[in-house]
């Protein structure tokens, strides 16, 4: 049911939906002062969500920095949140994006900044399926002669409310204490480390994967409509009403 109203609510936060459905009853309706009024306001959302500029100003605003890492200090675990593999239809993973959470995770690993990485994600498309996002990682950190004895691994969380909530469980479990290293996606970072925090999990934010607002340079065409700048604010319009429901969330 979660999944389903999940699906459901992504419908009605993409702009580039918004504009559709103006411009259907501005083509349909045969109320003169309606018909001006919804393609006025396609026109207009169209212009706001695919300028580049204000994009990029909303998602400098709108990240959390990196925390400083305090020299030498070797943390007890990096926890990476799923959401950047996908199935095939043999039934195994591939790496679509978002895979720098991954990359990162391996990063801190390598350089000895953590001890332990840990991998949480189920499969939110189908939970009881035999493929998991954190049990597929699981096996590729193995082939990538990471130490079985450094992986850990939570495998049914399909949001994340879901992911800290059985995180903090292995984490217990595991005797290993905080502050953790949060690893994901700098649009998500912000709703994350609230949800992390509010279950009692010691986390610092290290963000990633910067879709939008990771330069400083805007020239002329950051003020011409852009398709990706229409698209990726699916990503922040999701991160706020997100927010607003683990604000209201017990």
């Amino acid at each position: 049911m979660y999944i389903f109203f999940s699906n459901l609510a992504v419908l009605f936060m993409s702009p580039f939906n918004w504009i559709v459905a103006l411009l259907l009853v501005g083509v349909l309706t045969k109320n003169q002062k309606w018909k001006k009024r919804s393609l006025v306001s396609a026109v207009v959302i169209l212009f706001l969500f695919s300028n580049m500029f204000l994009l990029n100003t909303y998602a400098r605003w709108w990240y959390v920095s990196p925390a400083p890492l305090e020299k030498g200090k070797v943390y007890s675990a990096a926890i990476i949140l799923g959401g950047f593999t996908s199935e095939d239809n043999k039934g195994k993973g591939f790496f679509p994006e978002r895979s720098d959470r991954l990359i990162e995770g391996m990063h801190l690993m390598a350089t000895g900044r953590v001890s332990h990485i840990m991998m949480s994600g189920g499969n939110r498309d189908a939970p009881a399926a035999q493929f998991t996002e954190g049990a597929w990682v699981y096996k590729t950190l193995k082939e990538f002669n990471f130490p079985d004895s450094a992986l850990l691994v939570e495998h049914r969380s399909i949001n994340t409310t879901e992911n800290a909530e059985y995180t903090r469980q292995v984490l217990q479990q595991g005797h290993l204490k905080g502050p953790y290293l949060l690893v994901t996606s700098a649009f998500h970072m912000r709703r994350a480390l609230y949800i992390f925090r509010k279950k009692g999990v010691d986390v610092l934010p290290y963000p990633c994967d910067y879709v939008a607002g990771n330069t400083n340079t805007a020239t002329l065409d950051y003020f011409i409509p852009n398709l990706y700048a229409l698209s990726t604010w699916n990503f922040y319009i999701k991160e706020l009403l997100g927010m607003v429901v683990a604000h209201v969330q017990r």
